[in-house]
């Protein structure tokens, strides 16, 4: 009996650096497919566009229109999409979209959540409160998506250690290196379950 692979969606704002990751990790899996890439800046502001083409996947472009009034909602159902992962997506979810994927929605922090989330806790902002704090560690949290930013229940988190001579770029590179490593076996660990349980 063949296996029915689970299609996944993609939103990103970027680079698309971990969309890249998860991208790879899933390239001739015959139990997870990525099925859809979207982005909500146009291709001027953000790599993803570009990174992802060159690995012959198009990046499907949405706006915040369409995310709020379930166009996206929409596009995503009508093309079977069983879970969407964000990959540096940093628009606030609205409830709809949520509460369609409740339970099969993922997220990355680029902190240890709780500490340094939160609105307007993206990107540099982060890793600049990391210094600010003199923390001594910092990593990533993957996360389930709830209504509100950074507080539904952790999956999974890595740490890394916030050096003497750190800037937030430097911080930044180590803390992306985690995302690239643990973020997509994350998301293949919290599918696995889900199909067997």
């Amino acid at each position: 009996m063949s296996v029915v692979p689970t299609r996944i969606a993609i939103l990103a704002s970027g680079s698309g650096s971990n969309a890249e990751a998860i991208l790879r990790h899933f390239e001739g899996s015959e139990t997870v497919d990525v099925a859809f890439v979207g982005c909500n800046r146009q291709e001027s502001q953000a790599g993803i566009y570009e990174r992802t083409r060159q690995m012959g996947v198009e990046t499907t472009r949405f706006n915040k229109a369409e995310l709020l009034d379930g166009g996206l909602l929409q596009a995503l159902q009508s093309k079977g999409i069983d879970w969407v992962v964000l990959a540096g997506f940093l628009m606030h979810i609205p409830e709809g979209l949520v509460r369609a994927y409740r339970g099969r929605m993922l997220n990355v922090h680029p902190s240890l959540l709780p500490k340094f989330g939160g609105k307007g806790m993206y990107g540099m902002h982060v890793h600049r409160a990391v210094l600010d704090a003199n923390a001594t560690e910092s990593g990533i949290t993957v996360h389930w998506v709830t209504e509100a930013y950074d507080e539904g229940a952790v999956v999974f988190q890595a740490a890394c250690a916030v050096e003497p001579n750190d800037t937030p770029e430097s911080l930044a590179e180590r803390v992306k290196e985690l995302e690239h490593m643990y973020y997509p076996r994350a998301i293949a660990a919290c599918i696995a379950e889900h199909v067997t349980s």
